[in-house]
């Protein structure tokens, strides 16, 4: 599914297959699942835009071949794809040399990928291609975000904003998981009762006036971690919700730049303000080990055949879905 330009539909072509270079494993994708990131590039909004294109960063399938040096147990395997690759030496930070699958290298919305062999691990046994494809790249932003920058902990009480996004989801099923009280917002009501069946305590939409006083009356209080991916004019609403002592973490700023931030209300608070995105290879393990305790299974929304991969863009781009949108590339 190669993308040729800005606001250019993708589209089916044959390309060669590629071969793996010494280090790396050839996959044989089974399915690959869609990111904002996708859309972004799609329209221009994304920085080192190069085409022709192969978009896609979240992959699983099974290894068909390996390259020079490959420890060959890997043959064979099915296996999920590390999104990010050369983080760099600073756990704290990602490097310069950062790079994400589906650009500026060729992504998994095709047949085959190759990618380092390091950057693959054992699909989670209980998951089906479909949903580990679902998992690498919003996994690894969720659990960073909520657990290596947030350090929620469990019994504490999280409010996770924009729930029905990928991250937001898997951020909210981890959390549940590992026994913390989850409450949501959204601008849909449908949207906020599908988070409660997966365990939320309860939710609000950011659509009503002066939303977090409703809210802490309805939690019984406020919220140690706050987990965000809007930025914008409502962050203020972030800082009025949290206890003080509370952490604000943002993955995104869909809604662009904090206008006016609430210096004094931060400070009073004691709070601190966190940014996030992606995951080492340390945190990206640990997302999958927790997968796997707890027997976690992303939402998907819908499955669509690979060929129909401008329709799930398309999809991805009105932000109606609950959940991922995910490419069935082998039946």
């Amino acid at each position: 599914m190669v993308l040729t330009g800005i606001e250019q539909p993708a589209g089916l072509q044959e390309v060669l297959t590629p071969q793996p270079g010494p280090g790396q494993v050839q996959v044989l994708l089974h399915a690959a699942a869609l990111n904002h990131r996708d859309v972004w590039i799609q329209k221009g909004q994304y920085a080192g835009l190069k085409f022709p294109i192969i978009l896609g960063s979240d992959g699983a399938g099974v290894v068909t071949a390996l390259g020079a040096g490959v420890d060959a147990s890997l043959l064979e395997q099915a296996v999920i794809i590390n999104p990010g690759s050369n983080w760099g030496p600073n756990p704290a930070a990602q490097g310069r040399e950062f790079q994400i699958l589906g650009l500026p290298q060729d992504g998994t919305f095709a047949e085959y990928v190759c990618v380092p062999a390091e950057y693959v691990r054992a699909k989670p046994a209980h998951l089906s291609f479909e949903e580990a494809a679902s998992l690498p790249l919003g996994g690894v932003t969720a659990y960073r975000a909520t657990f290596t920058r947030a350090n929620l902990q469990p019994g504490e009480r999280v409010l996770i904003s924009g729930v029905g996004g990928g991250v937001a989801l898997l951020a909210l099923q981890m959390a549940v998981a590992v026994g913390a009280e989850v409450w949501v917002t959204s601008g849909s009501e449908e949207k906020i009762a599908r988070a409660v069946a997966l365990g939320a305590k309860g939710g609000i939409s950011y659509k009503t006036e002066k939303w977090p006083a409703s809210l802490l009356k309805q939690a019984g209080g406020g919220f140690d971690v706050l987990v965000d991916s809007a930025a914008g004019p409502g962050f203020n609403d972030l800082v009025d919700a949290a206890n003080p002592g509370g952490r604000i973490v943002f993955y995104g700023a869909t809604q662009g730049d904090i206008p006016d931030v609430a210096a004094r209300k931060i400070f009073w608070k004691q709070l601190s303000v966190l940014g996030s995105t992606m995951g080492t290879p340390q945190d990206f393990a640990a997302m999958v080990s927790l997968v796997e305790q707890y027997a976690l299974q992303p939402v998907i929304d819908e499955v669509f055949p690979l060929a129909e991969g401008e329709k799930a863009l398309k999809k991805m781009a009105e932000g109606l879905q609950f959940g991922k949108l995910v490419l069935k590339i082998k039946a």
